[in-house]
């Protein structure tokens, strides 16, 4: 059944053979001392992964430090662009497949495994190759200054979201006892994330927090348990982080007027937005308009009216379904959902496409590279990049929903 939701949705299992060689050939190659003269080394920093048990291909590491009331975030990202060469036969091999795909009993990666497993992952205790975005972030969670750079890291410990959670939502004292020279970290970073989400909030940003399906598999492949994906402190956290870096790293590029890639979330369209405020009139609530268009604000404080009523589940979903579908782009025309003026993927370049071409982008503007000509071809390629992932990762969330769905059928029998 699995293999054919696979052959439905045109999806490749297996690499043809010029990628797998090629991806062997950088796996050789590795990085050498040349690689590293014209990076920031940051292997004496403490720099922390914090994943899923079974993650495989890590490509987000961080770095958090305070003082006098003023943070240094770092958010150090796999630099796959410096091993996937443009137009080479894994780049359009990866621009083809546009995105992984998360199965429910496998993952579809976007890069041979040698490359996304091995090594462009942030694996601890080897050294990296990285594309780094460092913040000085206020106590308001403004980000007053940030450097861009290409850097070499060593990750000093793996550490997962249960490990973390444990930690600073259980106080337990075997793993606070275990990892006690990291806890002040955890501490840090917690306190940082409460900041920044807070001034996210503040400007209108909706969280919806629907439970995500896990589907627990069985030895045969076969469903045995059905339970919601745990969103709790740790990957609260990490999602903070990653917002922020997204969003410093587009608004940086915009004003450089360089050609981009933005993740962009267009305004909902009035007349569904007016049809779900009938509609939620007959619960008691309503929403404001100005001007036939509707602030996010307004959905965020519906959201936080709704929770823990009956209705909850129900207006919350149609809210979803009345806005726009979110997707890639050349123009910054702002992200709705986020209440943010500037955002881009930078974080994911191992299993998303978007992130990996703007990481090019960055390391030739960094590099002095970004003249005229070569501005000129971005902006030739630009469009076709964003058409295609946008619809690569639709289809790739059908794919994925459909296997949730066909393991939950079998479940129930």
């Amino acid at each position: 059944e699995e293999l054919s939701l696979i052959r439905a949705h045109h999806l490749y299992e297996t690499f043809p053979e010029d990628v797998l060689e090629e991806a062997k050939k950088q796996e050789d190659r590795f990085f050498d001392e040349k690689d590293l003269r014209s990076r920031l080394d940051l292997r004496g920093e403490l720099i922390i992964t914090i994943d899923g048990e079974d993650t495989r291909d890590i490509d987000d590491a961080i770095s958090v430090s305070e003082k006098d009331g003023i943070f240094s975030l770092g958010v150090h990202i796999a630099d796959v662009a410096n091993y996937v060469q443009e137009n080479s036969a894994l780049d359009r091999e990866a621009l083809e497949r546009g995105t992984s795909v998360y199965l429910v009993d496998r993952v579809i990666p976007m890069l041979p495994r040698r490359l996304s497993n091995g090594i462009c992952s942030l694996n601890a205790g080897q050294d990296r190759l990285a594309l780094s975005c460092i913040m000085t972030i206020d106590r308001k969670g403004k980000v007053v200054d940030h450097v861009i750079a290409e850097t070499v890291i060593c990750v000093d410990q793996r550490m997962t979201y249960t490990s973390v959670k444990k930690i600073l939502e259980e106080q337990d004292a075997e793993e606070t006892a275990r990892y006690r020279e990291l806890t002040p970290l955890f501490q840090r970073m917690q306190e940082l994330a409460a900041v920044l989400r807070a001034r996210r909030r503040s400007r209108g940003s909706i969280d919806f927090d629907f439970p995500e399906t896990k589907v627990i598999l069985d030895e045969k492949g076969e469903p045995a348990e059905i339970r919601p994906y745990d969103r709790n402190t740790a990957t609260k956290i990490i999602e903070d982080f990653m917002l922020i870096a997204n969003e410093t790293v587009a608004e940086d590029y915009f004003w450089q007027g360089t050609p981009f890639v933005y993740r962009t979330h267009d305004n909902p369209d009035p007349d569904r937005m007016r049809k779900l405020s009938t509609f939620i009139n007959n619960f008691g609530y309503s929403i404001r308009f100005k001007e036939d268009e509707v602030h996010p604000k307004e959905l965020q404080k519906l959201l936080e009216r709704l929770e823990g009523t009956p209705e909850e589940m129900l207006i919350s979903r149609l809210t979803l379904r009345s806005m726009k579908q979110a997707k890639y782009t050349t123009e910054s025309s702002g992200h709705f959902g986020l209440a943010a003026r500037y955002y881009c993927h930078f974080t994911s370049p191992i299993r998303r496409y978007p992130d990996l071409q703007i990481h090019r982008i960055i390391k030739d503007s960094l590099r002095g590279r970004m003249n005229e000509e070569k501005a000129e071809h971005y902006r030739t390629i630009l469009d076709r990049v964003a058409a295609q992932s946008s619809e690569r990762e639709r289809r790739a969330d059908e794919a994925e929903r459909e296997t949730i769905r066909l393991k939950k059928a079998e479940y129930m029998s």
